[in-house]
């Protein structure tokens, strides 16, 4: 007996096997995308945990270069090799002698280096008042300013008390929106700066601000306007560290934070840095003559010298590594402080963005 198909069976049949090819094709195109994305997944895992040893390999290479200081040269100065310059007479001989800190291969990456000195900086934490009120009064701020903020920065470092006479404590920054409590501690980061009484954003990054197409402003003439954000050559974050020995180093520091030390104004502070960079009058090239002792550089200070003494240095035993390690497109910023005591060069901070 012969069984005839109808049109409308035939029909119904032809759209379930394109219904199912669809389906099919829907479930392996999804099993395709889901497995690319896991690849890739697994690829940035793997590329994660290589930046991670990139980035850790930085930091050791940089403590390397800081273990091989010469003995022969006992300062730190920016013509060395930890600096970005081409090296001292010792450095040129010796094992540093070179070696780059720029896009340097590692692995399947490369890494890059930038080793800054904190004792160029002046330390927010063992800064006595009169260097608090020097850097503000250099900065242009305004005299009834001066006393608000240095008597904040010196309330938010210490332990609970009364506030000092223009200073700030826990119950003026609870009335603030949103509150919070004074620290009563040492400041772990300069950015906390922007937490104290009196401390404008303006007042902290200086005219680095400006770089913010939102801070941005008309200017009207030389004056400040009324309602308008005064200018400042620099900020608080540029003369101040929050780690550091708490002196400053006179090899390392620029204008503006020699102009902190005892007896040092704008010329005496342009002095020592000609003095240093040599004949040619620019840091970190051949012809640097780096102080060797403080008293060679405090002879500028004249009689103010003495006050000076126990806040300068020629050597520096503390440093921000700023590395950048690179796999192909992808790059990953790391960030570590070390501390020299000694001959050992030790890892006390260690981060990443």
């Amino acid at each position: 007996m012969n069984i005839t198909l109808s049109k409308k069976s035939s029909g119904m049949a032809l759209i379930v096997v394109m219904i199912a090819i669809a389906v099919f094709s829907a479930l392996a195109a999804a099993l395709a995308f889901s497995m690319k994305v896991e690849t890739k997944l697994a690829r940035n895992a793997e590329n994660e945990q290589q930046m991670l040893w990139l980035g850790r390999s930085g930091v050791e290479y940089a403590r390397w270069i800081l273990s091989q200081h010469p003995p022969a040269e006992p300062y730190d100065s920016l013509n060395q090799i930890w600096a970005g310059g081409p090296g001292g007479p010792s450095e040129t001989n010796g094992p540093l002698a070179g070696i780059s800190l720029d896009h340097f291969k590692v692995g399947d990456g490369t890494v890059s280096l930038k080793i800054v000195d904190l004792e160029r900086f002046a330390n927010v934490n063992t800064a006595p008042p009169a260097l608090l009120q020097q850097a503000l009064t250099v900065m242009g701020v305004d005299a009834n300013d001066i006393s608000v903020i240095a008597d904040s920065i010196q309330d938010w470092r210490s332990p609970p008390a009364a506030p000092r006479v223009a200073g700030a404590e826990s119950d003026y920054y609870q009335s603030l929106t949103p509150p919070y409590n004074a620290k009563n501690a040492p400041f772990d980061d300069i950015s906390e700066l922007l937490f104290v009484k009196g401390v404008t954003p303006e007042i902290y990054w200086g005219s680095s601000l400006a770089d913010h197409p939102a801070a941005q402003k008309p200017k009207l003439g030389f004056a400040v306007a009324p309602g308008q954000t005064p200018d400042y050559p620099f900020g608080l974050r540029d003369v101040f560290t929050a780690v550091s020995s708490g002196k400053i180093n006179v090899n390392t520091a620029d204008v503006n934070v020699l102009q902190l030390i005892p007896g040092v104004d704008t010329n005496t502070a342009a002095a020592i840095i000609q003095q240093r960079a040599g004949p040619d009058g620019m840091d970190g090239t051949e012809d640097d003559t780096p102080f060797r002792n403080p008293a060679d550089a405090l002879k500028f200070a004249g009689p103010a010298a003495a006050q000076a003494a126990n806040l300068v240095t020629v050597g520096s035993s503390t440093w921000r590594v700023s590395v950048t390690a690179q796999i192909g497109d992808a790059r990953r910023e790391f960030t570590a402080i070390l501390y020299r005591g000694g001959p050992d060069i030790q890892v006390v901070g260690f981060y990443w963005k």
